[in-house]
């Protein structure tokens, strides 16, 4: 695949992501460093069906990996929860799902900079409370109990990419917050703090076609005096003008324009995963796979993701060289029909 460019446009003030007509703005297509863009999605029998909405926090400890996914497809709702303990590797992963019919129970505002999302579903409930600097994670499930606080530390990477005039998606992705708070799996409590406990926010607002594949791959932690995160994207950005790959260091990203290579072995659990290009090459070793697999007539997902520790290089705006090793995250294929 010929590399793109790296000139998609930076957005530096606020702009609606739709036209008055659901449209997709042409003036939101860009990145952004701040969540500039308004995702005003419009409603009506036209658009019914493809608005697709989530806020996905990832979560790493020193002891867990944890996902917890707050979505509405329109038709359905969508919350999940999924803990892997890092300290016993061949213990079973807690997960907790629930699909909601028409996505009731679920409260997913597109507008304001303060806001909160939420759902509930007999014993699992989530809350996701946003300022325009901080944000409150709260959950509270049978086996698993958290409250933690992430507030915000620079840049993140917002970025519209158009499909068409009327299939586009908007994601924020903000890597490497660092958190503090309690956490409680079954009998055990844990405190989180910020030199060892890292966490991904993941917005999404879009009007996506029924089916769709994207590779992602996040990174944080320190190096020496830095904080560093690393946040790639693929598949399903090919053939559009943007990308959805960024470098942070200590909270300042350089976007790179260029698509990624990705080479992988997705059933693998101990295959590496490497993602390369002009201005980066990164591997992945996992220490863990998840494995998710969804069928239920509308909606189907196949989902293997791979947490462990990334290696490699990349450069900086300033073309200053930077060393990956050590940094944890995962990389991922997801494919949906949604």
């Amino acid at each position: 695949m010929p590399e793109k460019r790296p000139s998609y446009p930076e957005l530096t003030s606020a702009v609606d992501l739709c036209r008055p007509d659901g449209r997709l703005n042409p003036a939101a297509a860009g990145f952004a460093r701040r969540p500039l863009i308004r995702p005003n999605l419009r409603g009506g029998p036209g658009w019914w069906g493809r608005n697709k909405r989530w806020e996905y926090w990832g979560i790493v400890t020193p002891e867990h990996v944890i996902g917890v996914t707050i979505a509405s497809l329109d038709y359905a709702g969508l919350l999940q929860l999924y803990l892997y303990d890092r300290r016993h590797p061949h213990a079973p992963p807690i997960v907790q799902d629930a699909l909601l019919p028409l996505a009731r129970g679920v409260v997913l505002p597109d507008l304001a900079a303060t806001f909160e999302a939420h759902g509930r579903h007999r014993d699992l409930s989530l809350s996701f409370a946003y300022t325009p600097h901080h944000a409150h994670l709260r959950l509270r499930s049978p086996r698993v109990r958290f409250e933690l606080d992430a507030p915000a530390h620079g840049d993140a990477l917002g970025v519209v990419i158009p499909w068409s005039p009327t299939r586009f998606q908007y994601t924020l992705k903000d890597v490497a917050r660092q958190l503090r708070g309690r956490l409680q799996v079954d009998d055990e409590s844990f405190d989180l703090r910020p030199a060892t406990s890292f966490g991904v926010l993941d917005r999404g607002r879009g009007r996506w076609p029924y089916s769709m594949t994207w590779n992602w791959g996040a990174g944080f932690g320190r190096r020496g005096d830095h904080t560093l995160g690393l946040q790639l994207g693929g598949k399903w950005t090919a053939h559009t003008p943007g990308t959805e790959n960024a470098l942070l260091v200590d909270g300042r990203l350089s976007y790179i324009g260029h698509e990624l290579t990705w080479e992988y072995q997705r059933d693998d659990p101990t295959a590496l995963w490497r993602v390369h290009g002009p201005r980066l090459d990164a591997t992945l070793t996992p220490f863990h796979l998840r494995r998710a697999d969804t069928n239920a007539l509308l909606i189907a997902s196949r989902t293997r993701q791979a947490f462990g520790h990334w290696s490699g290089w990349a450069l900086d705006a300033h073309d200053q060289r930077h060393d990956l090793q050590g940094l944890v995250g995962w990389a991922e294929e997801a494919a949906n029909r949604w």
